[in-house]
C-alpha cells in the first residue's frame, strides 16, 4: 500500500496568499494559518470554491490553489456576507473589506495610533497599558502595571 505522501502529485508545502501551508493537514485547518482567515472564513472559502475541506492541502492542484487565492483575496466578488469579513465599515472609506497578512497588522497598528492620537477611552487605556474592554484590574493585569512595591530594607 502506497502512502499518500509518497505520490508525485503531493506537496509538503503549499503557497496560498503569500503564506506557506502545511500539506499534511486538512485544507480548512491549513487555511487558518493565514493571518486574517478564521475557521468560519476558511469553511466559507472551501464551500464557495467547491473544494472538499477535508482534502489534504498537499493534494491541491495548481488550479485549486489559484481558485483559493482568488476567493480569499476577493470575497465580495463571490457573494460573501458582510458579517464574515474582518474590516466592516472602514473608517476612511466606509466600505466592507477583508484584509490579510501584513496589511492586517499595519491596519491594526494604524487604528491603535489613531485611538491614541484622538485620546479616546480605548486609546488612553492602550497608552497606559491597562485592559481596554472593561475588565477588573484588582487581581489581574499585574504584569502591565509596573514593578510591585515591597518592603524596602534599610541600607
Amino acid at each position: 500500500m502506497t502512502d499518500v505522501k509518497q505520490k508525485p502529485d503531493y506537496r509538503h508545502i503549499v503557497r496560498v496568499v503569500d503564506t506557506d501551508l502545511d500539506g499534511s493537514k486538512p485544507l480548512y485547518h491549513s487555511l487558518n494559518k493565514i493571518k486574517g482567515v478564521s475557521f468560519m472564513f476558511a469553511n466559507a472559502v472551501c464551500s464557495v470554491s467547491g473544494i472538499d475541506k477535508t482534502k489534504l492541502a498537499g493534494k491541491l492542484s495548481p488550479d485549486d490553489v489559484k481558485k483559493l487565492n482568488d476567493v480569499i483575496k476577493n470575497p465580495q466578488k463571490y457573494g460573501f456576507p458582510s458579517w464574515i469579513l474582518n474590516r466592516r465599515k472602514d473608517m476612511e472609506t466606509g466600505e466592507d473589506k477583508h484584509i490579510l497578512c501584513g496589511d492586517l497588522r499595519w491596519q491594526v497598528d494604524n487604528d491603535l495610533k489613531l485611538m491614541k492620537k484622538v485620546k479616546s477611552f480605548k486609546g488612553v487605556r492602550h497608552m497606559s497599558g491597562l485592559p481596554v474592554r472593561g475588565q477588573k484590574t484588582k487581581s489581574n493585569f499585574r504584569r502591565n502595571k509596573g514593578k510591585g512595591l515591597g518592603v524596602k530594607r534599610k541600607k
